[in-house]
C-alpha cells in the first residue's frame, strides 16, 4: 500500500484545477516503437517503479519528423513528444506532467515548453493522465506509471538522450506527482522541477535527484503556507538539494520560472 508524506494530507482533499488552453495540432508519432507491458513491469507499476532506460548505445540522431507529435501509445487521451530541430547528439529529456482534469496540449501551452525546448535543443515528453489526474492523487501508483514507462522507452529508442540530464516535472497535481515519481526513481531522474506542488508520495526512494520547486504565495488552490512551505524543508531535511522560487502571485507558473527551470534542467550557465 502506497502512503502520502503526513505533511501532504492537507492538500488531499482541495480541488486541484489543471491546465486549460491548448496547441496547433499534433501529426505523427512515436508509438510504432512503443512496447506492451510485462510481467516485470507490471509489478513495478505499484511501486511507482519505471523501468525504462535509455540504452547504452544511442539510437540514431532523428532524421524524420521533429516539432510536436502525438506519442501515439493509446487512441485517446496520449500524449505528446517535441524533438528540436537540429539535434547532434544525447540532448536533455524533460517529462512534463499536466494538473488535474489537463492535458498535454494545456501544460506544454502554460510553460511555452516547445519554444523552450527547441531554444534550449530538449526533448518534452508530455503524457495525458490516464483519468481526470495522475493515480497517486487517489494514494496508488498504478496505470499513470506503466503508461508512462511505455512512452519513456520509445522516447529513448527514437531519440538520443543524455542519462546524465534527465528530467521529470509538473504543474499543480503533476507537480505532486513528478516529486512522487522522482524520489522513486530518482536512479533515473536527475532533476525534479515542481511547480505548485500540493503533496507527495514516496514510499522506497532510490538515487539523489536536485529539486526546483516554484509556488505563489497567494496561491488560491493549494495555499502556499500548507504545501510548498512544508514540502521543501522535509525535502532538504531529507538531504537533498532544493532550489527555490517563492513568488507573489496565485496557482500558476510565471513565464520568468518556467524559463529558469528549463535552463536549469538544461545545464545552462547561471541555472546550474
Amino acid at each position: 500500500m502506497t502512503h502520502r508524506t503526513p505533511l501532504a494530507l492537507v492538500a488531499a482533499g482541495l480541488l486541484l484545477t489543471g491546465c486549460a488552453g491548448g496547441v496547433g495540432s499534433c501529426s505523427g508519432g512515436i508509438g510504432s516503437i512503443g512496447f506492451g507491458g510485462d510481467a516485470a513491469a507490471a509489478t513495478a507499476v505499484s511501486d511507482g517503479r519505471l523501468l525504462s532506460r535509455p540504452p547504452k548505445t544511442p539510437p540514431p540522431l532523428p532524421l524524420g519528423v521533429t516539432g510536436a507529435q502525438r506519442i501515439t501509445l493509446n487512441e485517446g487521451r496520449d500524449g505528446i513528444m517535441y524533438v528540436p530541430r537540429g539535434v547532434t547528439g544525447p540532448v536533455p529529456l524533460f517529462v512534463l506532467l499536466h494538473g488535474a482534469t489537463g492535458s498535454a496540449a494545456g501544460i506544454t501551452a502554460r510553460l511555452d515548453a516547445y519554444a523552450l525546448a527547441e531554444e534550449l535543443k530538449m526533448v518534452v515528453l508530455a503524457p495525458d493522465s490516464r483519468g481526470r489526474t495522475w493515480d497517486a492523487v487517489g494514494g496508488h501508483f498504478g496505470p499513470d506509471v506503466a503508461y508512462i514507462d511505455r512512452a519513456l522507452r520509445s522516447v529513448f529508442l527514437y531519440v538520443p538522450i543524455d542519462p546524465k540530464r534527465i528530467a521529470i516535472g509538473g504543474f499543480s497535481d503533476g507537480a505532486s506527482y513528478a516529486i512522487s515519481l522522482g524520489l522513486q526513481n530518482g536512479d533515473l531522474f536527475t532533476h525534479v522541477a515542481a511547480f505548485s506542488p500540493g503533496f507527495y508520495v514516496a514510499n522506497e526512494r532510490r538515487g539523489r535527484p536536485r529539486f526546483y520547486v516554484s509556488h505563489g504565495r497567494r496561491d488560491e488552490i493549494l495555499p502556499y503556507e500548507a504545501t510548498s512551505a512544508k514540502i521543501v524543508p522535509a525535502l532538504e531535511a531529507d538531504g537533498y538539494t532544493v532550489r527555490f522560487k517563492a513568488f507573489d502571485g496565485p496557482h500558476t507558473v510565471p513565464a520568468a520560472i518556467a524559463r529558469e527551470a528549463f535552463e536549469w534542467i538544461a545545464g545552462k550557465a547561471g541555472a546550474r
